[in-house]
């Protein structure tokens, strides 16, 4: 039904994030090259870097750990896309390519859909250490690129980027993107070792490594994808809400071939559910307090409980 190989064309009524193109780049929002990345700004990596691979073994899954080490991440500075996609490319079909900052959602499905994860072509200042609002390259290749690696989770990736083509049709971004945001980005996964993270969103943050699997104050809920589809999120602040999934496997058929048409018929434009909410219909793992975020959050300085 959909030409995945072309870049979609969404109409002027489906609801979109107004990104303005840089006018030296093609429809696609790739740059012609990477960066070159100054010495203060490798170094600067390898210090992001360091910092989360001391907070993160017990925290995250095996995968991850498995991924950084076929990619050689370990060896100093920001990765070459070119060397990372040597060797990513015959594990999964996948490439990393460098893109300005966030790119429209068309845009980004379309590069999905083909295999292609876009990655900020710039590093976070100093002055950003802790939270930066968009995604730069420590968070779009250390956070994500080692999943890619792992054939089920590349998959699930893959089928995502093309479940793309039907949230257009359907006007439904918003529900899709909760879906990312609470897999790709906050996603949490059981393992015989105990729960562990997967999504890029934790793996690259030093205050919410921890507190997505020992704090008091989140929900953790099992995966239900039509529910978390109906689900708001936090984009600037630690989340309310984790969706924890038994394995890859389980995720990859989640999505795969999923009628998402009707979800979409059944859904209005708003979410149905607000982040800290617990249903009935849940199988809840851990029923949180609320109370980092009823002291305030981040805008508060409340301590992350």
């Amino acid at each position: 039904m959909y030409d995945y190989s072309i870049l979609p064309e969404p109409s002027t009524s489906v609801f979109m994030a107004c990104l303005k193109k840089p006018n030296h780049l093609s429809d696609d929002w790739l740059e012609k090259e990477q960066k070159q990345y100054s010495l203060e700004e490798h170094n600067y990596w390898d210090k992001l870097y360091k910092r989360q691979m001391d907070i993160l073994p017990g925290l995250a899954c095996d995968q991850f750990f498995e991924g950084l080490k076929l990619l050689d991440f370990d060896q100093g500075g920001v990765p070459d896309f070119n060397k990372t996609n040597e060797i990513l490319d015959p594990l999964t079909g996948w490439s990393v390519v460098a893109v300005p900052e966030l790119v429209p959602d068309h845009v980004f499905f379309y590069h999905l859909a083909n295999k292609r994860f876009p990655a900020g072509n710039f590093i976070r200042s100093e002055e950003e250490e802790k939270y930066i609002e968009l995604p730069d390259v420590f968070h779009d290749v250390f956070g994500h690129v080692p999943m890619l690696t792992d054939p089920n989770f590349a998959r699930y990736m893959e089928e995502y980027g093309k479940a793309g083509w039907k949230a257009l049709e359907y006007n439904r971004l918003k529900a899709l993107s909760a879906l990312y945001w609470y897999t790709v980005e906050f996603g949490l996964i059981n393992t015989d070792k105990g729960m562990r993270i997967y999504g890029a969103g934790i793996l690259s943050s030093a205050v919410e490594s921890s507190y997505s699997l020992e704090a008091k104050s989140p929900n953790r809920i099992h995966l239900n994808v039509d529910r978390v589809m109906r689900t708001d999120y936090k984009h600037d602040d630690l989340q309310q809400s984790y969706f924890v999934i038994d394995d890859f496997d389980e995720l990859f058929k989640l999505t795969q071939g999923r009628p998402f048409e009707q979800i979409y018929q059944k859904i209005g434009p708003a979410f149905q559910y607000a982040p800290p909410a617990v249903l009935e219909v849940d199988h809840v793992y851990h029923h949180g307090t609320q109370e980092y975020q009823q002291r305030g959050g981040k805008p508060s300085g409340a301590t992350p409980v």
